[in-house]
């Protein structure tokens, strides 16, 4: 079958991808859900919200905003009071509109579901939701089609082989493509398939949203409404098996991620003659690499920091950071430390110490 399309004509499949694409722009809408505390990750991520944390050049929530920008869905952004202005800087460059609730600490946040609620009263729309500390390696196109293929509420999941690492997460439990149970954090995980935080949502599913959040139910988890859902209505699962998945949850996790995402790239620095640089490595404008350093694979290194006769491996070292005589490795270290003298492994450093061995 042909249609007409003004002089020219295109087949009854393209046309029915053209009104979807119209149907998702004009009545679906993008939530990145950024508004934990990342309490794993503290003391970093007590003045730094998780995904604006640096895998090299880009922050961890600019792989999902790539993602999903090309649908031409509109993007909200949801976040806390006490990152506000750090999303607000984010993006200032981008077309996003930025949804702010008002907590400032863990102890008094929303939580996702609650979050997302509140997002939905002010919409009449479906969501296409990501959680903000989500790295994936594989698109987005393909599950979104899926969605269109069953009109039901849709949630990705990833293999992680292993019924004890599923046992952290939450796991489905499949009849066919349906998920008849989502359980968080199963002592005995019924499988190793585990929701990676990527949901579509109908509009049936976001009216019981609602309905969910004014019932008392929990509230931490988008996982424990995804349970509440697989009673009310039909919800699928799309594995995916090609590509990798990081939930940047603690510092290994993170360090992983980077080591898959990074990228090589020397600002503006000074760099000794006797150091040595082994890329892939990024270095932000302002540093001084002195002495027989040694920087890399897979170091990030903020701006204006001095690393002298030390080396750094598989580490994230933020800006202002001064190392002298210091080996690091798999370790994080915030804004403005001074580390001298030590060997530091799986390490997480707060912000503005000082650390040091006697010479």
């Amino acid at each position: 079958m042909r249609v007409l399309k003004g002089k020219g004509e295109i087949s009854y499949p393209e046309l029915k991808r053209y009104i979807f694409k119209f149907h998702i722009r004009v009545f679906m809408k993008t939530v990145i859900m950024a508004g934990g505390y990342a309490t794993r990750l503290w003391p970093i991520t007590k003045t730094k919200p998780k995904p604006l944390l640096p895998t090299g050049k880009k922050r961890i929530i600019d792989h999902i905003y790539e993602k999903v920008r090309g649908f031409g869905i509109p993007v909200i952004v949801s976040t806390n009071k006490r990152f506000e202005e750090d999303f607000r800087r984010w993006g200032s460059d981008k077309d996003i509109e930025l949804v702010v609730e008002s907590t400032t600490k863990e102890e008094e946040k929303l939580g996702a579901v609650r979050a997302l609620a509140e997002i939905a009263k002010t919409l009449d729309d479906e969501l296409f939701v990501i959680a903000g500390d989500n790295l994936f390696s594989f698109g987005l196109e393909d599950f979104l089609n899926y969605y269109k293929s069953k009109k039901s509420p849709v949630t990705a999941l990833y293999d992680v082989g292993d019924p004890e690492l599923a046992s952290r997460y939450g796991v489905a439990e499949l009849n066919g493509e349906k998920i008849t149970r989502f359980i968080e954090k199963p002592e005995k995980p019924p499988s190793t398939l585990v929701g990676i935080g990527i949901y579509i949502f109908n509009r049936e599913a976001v009216e019981l949203l609602t309905s969910y959040v004014k019932s008392g139910e929990k509230h931490d988890n988008l996982g424990d409404f995804l349970s509440y859902l697989c009673n009310k209505t039909d919800v699928f699962g799309y594995p995916f098996s090609n590509g990798n998945w990081y939930d940047v949850g603690n510092a290994d996790s993170y360090i992983e991620a980077i080591k898959f995402y990074i990228e090589n790239s020397l600002g503006t620095v000074e760099i000794d003659r006797f150091s040595k640089i082994i890329p892939p490595v990024v270095i932000e404008d302002g540093s001084v690499i002195k002495g027989r350093s040694i920087i890399g694979p897979y170091a990030y290194i903020g701006r204006n920091c001095i690393i002298e006769n030390s080396d750094v491996t598989e580490s994230v070292i933020f800006n202002g950071v001064i190392i002298r005589k210091t080996k690091v490795w798999r370790s994080i270290i915030d804004e403005h430390c001074e580390i001298r003298n030590l060997e530091l492994n799986s390490s997480i450093i707060g912000g503005h110490a000082k650390i040091q061995r006697g010479d």
